[in-house]
């Protein structure tokens, strides 16, 4: 169980830093769907459904990036 949770921490941290990337909306919202499902995948490996934690963790990510691009375009307060 300390693999796993050294595992994951990895990938949280490795999210924080790339979060930022990207200059368009496009790529924004593509590479937050990329570390979601990701991190959905390693969290639902752990549940025992990495299928679902990945669509999950997508999805998420997916409508995080866009969130996060319009934050930063001046569009959302």
């Amino acid at each position: 169980m300390n693999r796993i949770g050294f595992l994951v921490s990895v990938m949280v941290v490795a999210m924080l830093v790339l979060t930022g990337c990207g200059e368009t909306t496009t790529s924004r919202a593509g590479s937050g769907a990329l570390m979601g499902a990701a991190g959905g995948a390693a969290i639902g490996s752990i549940s025992g459904n990495a299928g679902r934690g990945a669509a999950i963790g997508a999805g998420t990510g997916l409508i995080g990036g866009y969130l996060f691009d319009q934050h930063r375009r001046g569009n959302i307060d």
